[in-house]
């Protein structure tokens, strides 16, 4: 009998780590997941759309890299698929009729959101242009990027100044929830590879400008290398100031545009160590308290931030209750007093009433019908159409997101087609087209018999 064949080329089983935060120690289900969309995909233009193509950039891993938008797609669509998919937030931009840019930022799926005028923005490849030695598309987009806030907090805001201070916390709570949160006794040194810098303007006018920034982290060693490569310079001089015209040897302290490095940190190397014998050992540990606690795991590296693209100038201008509807809860240029704003709490409280009435209606009706529907079963009455029937859904449909301007009315425009049918039957039109049909088909007939 013939030995029976082991299979030992295929099906090997991959070396991959237990948990996915070995790889990069973010990876995680529960992370904030975002979608970066155009409103009006055909109407913002080719810049806007690029700047929106930037931020998903930063906003990667955690977001939608390949979401194409239609210019009939509306905010409804995208609010519909934010639960299956887990999405937790939602950056907005679209372009007003006067030709402002703008970016709303949501927190899914019940708000708040946050209305930002981009005052001024540089794409991505406005600032490779203008560097030197640029970097990007590396490795550095397989993590999220560092989050780094500054000056969102006034000590002296409270409750009666321009911005409040509830104001200043909830935005800051909005910004924070975009990446996932970083432990620093887990979190591997080489998974932070960006710094996505978010600094507000300090001003005394009640305006609340943040500047959005994004950089690469580049790190190189503290031991120095060995001797420069003079083989094809004539003197020392093309070394030290990069020959003629500047077209010769350069360095990094010649090239005139960046400096070397910003800092220099220890870091502490994870190379792996020799397991030695008793006795082996036993002489290491001597050796190391000879030392006298010298560390040789510890390593200076030189730290530089190279910038990425975008940046933008937002301006904060509305903050609404809801995901893009709802109670405003603050207003740059509009301000109510008191009695205002007690009459505009009423009108919200008559609103949400009326609302809860209607879905508790709708919820009585629906529960009628499957009553009714499962006396016609028991009494043989109805068996076939009840079967056929389709159960009713419990659909909030006088949701803020289901009114009548948000529907698409793409497909609807074939109801025209079922008047021109009806005016020709009218006028006895149908009645020649189909005698034309008639004889089309008969004259068919009689070429297939012959």
């Amino acid at each position: 009998m013939a030995k029976k064949r082991s299979k030992k080329r295929t099906h090997v089983g991959a070396n991959n780590p237990v948990t996915p935060t070995a790889i990069n120690g973010h990876a995680n289900s529960r992370d904030p997941k975002s979608m970066v969309i155009r409103i009006g995909a055909g109407e913002v233009g080719t810049s806007v759309s690029q700047l929106a193509a930037d931020v998903r950039r930063v906003m990667e891993p955690g977001t939608a890299s390949r979401l194409r938008e239609r210019k009939a797609n509306r905010l409804r669509d995208y609010v519909t698929m934010c639960g299956p998919l887990g999405v937790t937030h939602l950056m907005l931009f679209s372009r007003s009729e006067s030709g402002n840019t703008n970016l709303r930022l949501a927190v899914a799926p019940r708000g708040p959101t946050f209305h930002f005028r981009v005052e001024k923005y540089s794409l991505t490849k406005d600032i490779r242009k203008a560097q030197r030695h640029p970097k990007g598309g590396g490795k550095e987009y397989i993590t999220p990027p560092l989050l780094v806030m500054n000056n969102f907090s006034t000590p002296d805001a409270d409750a009666n100044s321009k911005v409040p201070r509830h104001l200043e916390s909830l935005a800051t709570t909005a910004f924070q929830s975009l990446f996932p949160p970083i432990n620093p006794q887990t979190t591997p040194l080489k998974s932070i590879r960006r710094v996505l810098c978010l600094n507000r303007e300090q001003s005394d006018d009640g305006t609340f400008i943040v500047n959005f920034r994004h950089y690469a982290i580049t790190t190189k060693s503290g031991k120095k290398g060995g001797l420069p490569n003079l083989g094809k310079l004539k003197d020392i001089s093309e070394f030290m100031i990069g020959g003629e015209d500047g077209e010769g040897y350069m360095t990094d302290g010649t090239s005139g545009s960046e400096a070397e490095t910003d800092a220099e940190v220890e870091i502490l190397e994870t190379a792996t160590k020799r397991v030695h014998s008793g006795k082996a050992r036993v002489a290491e540990q001597d050796s190391e308290d000879e030392e006298a606690g010298a560390n040789d795991n510890v390593e200076r590296r030189a730290v530089k931030l190279v910038e990425l693209g975008p940046r933008m100038k937002l301006r904060m201008t509305k903050v609404e209750e809801g995901l893009c509807s709802g109670k405003i809860m603050w207003h740059e240029y509009v301000h109510k007093s008191k009695e205002e704003l007690r009459e505009m709490e009423k009108r919200w409280q008559q609103r949400k009433q009326e609302k809860e009435a209607r879905k508790k209606q709708q919820k009585e009706n629906v529960e009628k019908k499957r009553k009714a529907k499962a006396d016609n079963k028991k009494a043989g009455g109805g068996g076939a159409e009840a079967e056929s029937d389709d159960d009713e859904m419990d659909v909030d449909y006088d949701s803020d997101l289901y009114n009548d301007d948000g529907f698409d009315s793409e497909g609807l425009e074939g109801d025209a087609e079922e008047l021109v049918n009806a005016r020709m039957e009218e006028d006895g039109e149908w009645e020649d087209e189909e005698k034309e049909i008639a004889n089309g088909k008969s004259s068919k007939r009689k070429s297939l018999k012959t």
